[in-house]
């Protein structure tokens, strides 16, 4: 069994039915992509648009892919057409471009709205009241291209495990509180994207429905 094989069944083993996997491929080979992909993965999630298109043209159709970083409004055209997810929607502006972009594809996107936890200031993401401000704009409730599907958030990268426990319960909190508020009846609303390679284990006790893992997998870069 190759060294991803092994690795894609380890990291496999530590998580519940209930939460998914997505293997974040950024600055990897399609080669690599493919080595995880012959192991049966079939999420992959990339930060860069740039980078995403043209892995989406040359690999296997069947691959899901999730925008997991940052992205800027001016690039949502190139990924609209045949993106997954997007779960790192940080802004009312970014969302109606990606209803926009939705509309013309005539295809209904799904989307993590990006909550800010995390101490460090170079994290995106927006705050409680901007999540509250923008499902309760009117902008938000004309649009017919986009499903918000859930929260993202990224905790502070420290080794302070309590620190990072801290911020996770945050998340799930607000979750709730979205939920039962905005969502009540909408069982699309149902992820909460936290958990990476440095602290996934503690993601899935405080909620996690979907981990975002590259290192763990593909082996240091």
């Amino acid at each position: 069994m190759s060294e991803v094989s092994e690795n894609l069944k380890n990291v496999l083993s530590k998580l519940p039915s209930s939460v998914k996997l997505v293997a974040v491929s950024k600055t990897r080979t399609p080669e690599e992509i493919m080595g995880l992909y012959n192991s049966g993965q079939k999420v992959f999630g990339e930060s860069k648009a740039q980078e995403l298109v043209p892995k989406y043209e040359e690999l296997p159709k069947d691959i899901k892919w999730h925008m997991v970083g940052h992205l800027q409004r001016n690039k949502v055209k190139y990924i609209a057409p045949f993106v997954e997810m997007i779960q790192s929607v940080d802004s009312l502006r970014l969302l109606k471009v990606i209803d926009k972009e939705g509309e013309k594809n005539d295809r209904v996107i799904k989307c993590l709205l990006q909550m800010h936890i995390a101490e460090e200031e170079s994290k995106f993401g927006m705050s409680e009241d901007e999540l509250c401000q923008t499902l309760e704009s009117d902008d938000f409730k004309k649009m017919k291209n986009v499903s918000i599907n859930g929260l993202m958030g990224m905790a502070t990268f420290t080794e302070d495990e309590e620190q990072v426990r801290k911020e996770f319960k945050m998340l799930k909190s607000v979750f709730d509180g979205i939920k039962e508020k905005y969502f009540q009846s909408d069982d699309n609303f149902s992820e909460i994207s936290i958990g990476m390679t440095n602290d996934y284990e503690i993601a899935i006790e405080e909620g996690s429905t979907m981990v975002r893992i590259g290192t763990a997998l593909f082996g240091d870069r």
